[in-house]
């Protein structure tokens, strides 16, 4: 089932300023949470769809790279691949509790706090960036990359938990294992009471007693992982994609940072891109241009023969349709462009002079454009059609 526009998900306009979209998204939250939904699986979804739609649109580079790529530009937000989706709700409330306030929930109030707060365990792991070199054809049909990348992984002898063993861990002394702790301060209007997370464990509601020996309790290590790393078809230079948890791992349990993926583009040999059209530059002597001629041209399926009628001239566009390159939203597919250059010898021999000359006082190598003749404006006006 294909996702849903973000903006229409929140209910607002593309124009919306930060303001807008998280008062937007706190209405949905609110409508849907489950507290207030129990059991209600239809109200869970869109609670996710509002949350995943906000976690894009709140973010500034991530909203950019989204109302020019759409979709694909940020897939891999909320799920675990592209255009994955599918944050769980300790995702959601680990990231935008705090839109709520401190508590993490707006019923706390409603239910006298009987919600369960969500724990937070270890530092959350930092994001990795890498870049990814394609060709245009891999571009073309989408490719799956293996990739292996250096980076901190969760320590096998312990799962990341940074203990000795089951014995080492022990309910934390501060928070009594609630992974919070109240607050009380004065000011102008009375005691306000707060909730925080416990500075002794983090959030997680224990306390390691006895460090792993093997990762001296910080539950990761420095590796290597293998990915195979899906692109999809039209992606475009400098266009980032991401993969939730394939970043860093975190500290002592904490979640994994993203891996941020830069794309690049192999230059072509004989192709050059524009958006979705692909250009080929037609190079062709004076006689095929005057005699008329069948040429084959590099397109990114392979080759193909084009007819040149007489009479071409340069600067002639010829467009193969749906010869170009795929919409990265699918939106469809761009043309194959193929520009046409007349070679003008730049030395001649006595022979082809003395035939240059006379040819050139012929009446049909005189200059005389007609209508059907664009100027320059018109074939860049056609060009960009």
């Amino acid at each position: 089932m294909a996702k849903r526009d973000y903006y229409e998900v929140l209910g607002v306009g593309k124009d919306a300023d930060a303001t807008a979209i998280k008062k937007a998204y706190r209405k949905m939250a609110i409508q849907y949470h489950p507290d207030k939904n129990p059991g209600d699986k239809t109200a869970e979804d869109k609670f996710k769809e509002a949350a995943e739609a906000y976690e894009i649109l709140s973010d500034p580079d991530k909203k950019a790279r989204y109302d020019r790529y759409g979709h694909a530009g940020v897939s891999g937000h909320g799920g675990g691949g592209f255009g994955g989706g599918g944050m769980t709700m300790e995702d959601i409330f680990q990231q935008f509790g705090d839109i709520f306030g401190d508590s993490g929930s707006p019923f706390d109030s409603f239910f006298g706090g009987a919600r369960t707060r969500t724990r937070t365990r270890g530092q959350r792991g930092s994001n990795l960036r890498i870049k990814v070199t394609l060709t245009l054809e891999e571009i073309a049909t989408g490719v799956t990359k293996k990739i292996k990348v250096k980076k901190h992984v969760t320590c096998d002898q312990c799962n990341g938990s940074g203990a000795k063993d089951s014995n080492s861990v022990q309910t934390c002394s501060t928070c009594r294992g609630a992974g919070y702790v109240r607050q009380v301060k004065n000011t102008f209007l009375g005691q306000m009471q707060t909730t925080v997370t416990c500075p002794t464990c983090n959030g997680s509601g224990q306390q390691v007693t006895a460090n792993c020996p093997k990762c001296k309790g910080d539950g990761r290590m420095y590796g290597e992982e293998t990915l195979d790393i899906e692109i999809p078809a039209g992606v475009e230079e400098g266009m980032q994609l991401s993969l939730r948890g394939k970043g860093n791992s975190g500290a002592q349990g904490g979640p994994p940072g993203d891996l941020l993926i830069n794309i690049e583009e192999k230059a072509h040999e004989h192709l050059q891109r524009d958006g979705m059209n692909l250009i080929h530059e037609l190079y062709l002597n004076f006689a095929d241009a005057a005699l008329g001629t069948s040429v084959e041209v590099p397109t990114i399926d392979g080759r193909v023969k084009i007819k040149v009628p007489a009479g071409t001239q340069s600067g002639k566009i010829f467009r193969l349709k749906g010869k170009g390159l795929p919409s990265v939203q699918a939106y469809g597919t761009g043309d194959q462009l193929i520009h046409v250059n007349v070679w003008t010898p730049k030395k001649l021999n006595d022979e082809e002079r003395e035939m240059l000359e006379k040819l050139k006082s012929m009446p049909n190598f005189h200059p005389q454009p007609g209508k059907s003749d664009k100027t320059f404006f018109e074939k860049m006006k056609d060009y960009f059609k």
